[in-house]
């Protein structure tokens, strides 16, 4: 594809937004790719975890103002709910995707970040919501999941005065994982996704959609998802072999 950089080694997947001449700034061919490649790594069964970044000096800029400069109302609302489409395929997939900001992550960029499952940043990482210094609104649903995130009035913050914020501070208020120097960032994601990726396939996808699945509902509904879900485990036979392997003092041997 044109403007992603797609690999595999063993269970890991890794996608790099490869446009570094405009920052990697998300314009709509950007965002159908991101689409179709996420769409394509969650029907393959290998790829356990998918690990998503940026070439050179930033993560994601922003979406393509150059793009979207002269557009009417109703193209930027096309352009909006087609982005939206875009990162909520990387939400709802069951695949475990992490964002590992190795730079600016600013605009769409941060909302890419944000429908990721877990965000580790580079030290020299760059974050915000900075939408309002150009007289527009976050497009790709940044005002829905960012204050999900890190909370109402930091949400607010960053979307009201569209400030960036450092990477140390985007860690003190939970707006990424941890914070690692730049050049161990990838070394970093890589160790966290392969630990992802020993674990019981069939209950990593599962924990992932009853997170996903429980924020909009009340407790006890929430409850019942998880509790259908703790019976698939057991269904399927990955439970017996995670509590046999335990009970042996040896590792799980996961079905594909």
């Amino acid at each position: 594809m044109g403007f992603l950089d797609v690999s595999k080694d063993g269970p890991l997947a890794m996608v790099k937004v490869n446009r570094p001449d405009a920052l990697n700034a998300l314009n709509s061919e950007v965002l159908g790719e991101i689409r179709e490649t996420m769409e394509a790594l969650d029907a393959d069964s290998a790829a356990r975890v998918v690990i998503i970044t940026g070439e050179g000096k930033a993560f994601v800029a922003g979406a393509d103002v150059a793009e979207m400069v002269d557009m009417s109302g109703g193209e930027a609302e096309k352009l909006s709910l087609h982005g939206q489409r875009a990162f909520l395929q990387i939400e709802r997939m069951g695949t475990v995707v992490i964002a590992a900001i190795n730079g600016f992550a600013l605009g769409g960029g941060l909302e890419l970040a944000l429908a990721c499952d877990l965000r580790y940043a580079s030290e020299k990482a760059k974050l915000g919501q900075p939408e309002v210094t150009l007289g527009v609104t976050p497009g790709f649903a940044g005002t829905q999941r960012l204050p999900k995130i890190v909370g109402l009035p930091r949400a607010k913050e960053m979307l009201l005065t569209g400030d960036m914020i450092d990477a140390k501070r985007a860690e003190e208020i939970g707006l990424v994982n941890e914070v690692f120097g730049a050049e161990e960032l990838m070394e970093k994601v890589t160790e966290i996704a392969l630990k992802i990726a020993s674990r019981g396939p069939l209950s990593v996808k599962l924990v992932k959609k009853a997170i996903n699945e429980g924020l909009v509902l009340g407790s006890q509904e929430g409850g019942a998802i998880e509790a259908k879900y703790f019976g698939e485990c057991f269904a399927s036979g990955e439970t017996g072999e995670g509590m046999r392997a335990f009970l042996e003092k040896r590792e799980p041997s996961w079905k594909e």
